[in-house]
């Protein structure tokens, strides 16, 4: 058996944050409402969100992809961490979600980085991948909407992606019930069937995280 990942408790996450963690003020009172809010569980925790800043620096991104905003934490950070003519297409669905992002996007000084889509993703991105000017043109894309579509969006994100370009998935762990065979039910069998497909994809490099609720990079090659 392969050595186990460290598990976090709640004090060795709480010094990690305090140790590693660089949120702005703007970024703190956002993630502070949002956890005031009765769906705080679609909330990208922060360390996740500031690792993918990470990578967009890495990348050198300027155009970024969002499937799922919720309000706006993550979209924040990956906005703040663009440069200037740096830009995200953020879809989502809830216009009263999202508008408790827009004010914070206005205060930190990064709304006119963020191209919001209301509606259906795969809409969106469709009508992305229709024009192929937009193929390879984007260099990071973040997943974290409805489940079942996690496949559909991955295929769009493929081709609108550079090579090089990378794409996160978020909830891989889907609450700690993935590896349980014996509980169904809901996106579990699409995110296992994922899981496995992903596996031996040969367009992708793959790496699986344990953050937050379970994370996979995947590399366009």
């Amino acid at each position: 058996m392969a050595i186990k990942t460290l598990a976090v408790s709640d004090e060795l996450y709480q010094y990690m944050t305090q140790v590693s963690l660089r949120e702005t003020d703007v970024m703190k009172r956002l993630r502070d409402e949002t956890y005031t809010m009765p769906s705080l569980d679609l909330q990208s925790a922060p360390e996740q969100s500031q690792l993918m800043a990470f990578f967009l620096k890495v990348l050198g991104a300027k155009r970024v992809i969002e499937i799922g905003v919720y309000t706006g934490y993550s979209t924040l950070v990956m906005a703040t961490a663009l440069p200037k003519d740096g830009k995200i297409v953020a879809c989502d669905m809830s216009e009263e979600w999202t508008s408790v992002g827009r004010r914070y996007w206005e205060e930190a000084g990064v709304a006119g980085k963020i191209d919001l889509h209301l509606g259906p993703a795969l809409e969106t991105l469709d009508e992305l991948v229709a024009d192929q000017s937009q193929h390879g043109a984007y260099d990071f894309a973040y997943i974290d909407a409805d489940k079942d579509n996690n496949p559909n969006y991955i295929e769009r994100c493929y081709k609108l992606l550079r090579q090089g370009g990378v794409i996160a998935i978020d909830n891989i762990f889907a609450e700690d019930r993935i590896h349980k065979p014996e509980l169904t039910g809901g996106s579990l069998a699409t995110v296992r069937k994922m899981n496995e497909d992903l596996l031996v994809d040969d367009r992708f490099d793959l790496t699986l995280i344990p953050i937050g609720d379970g994370m996979t990079f995947l590399r366009k090659r």
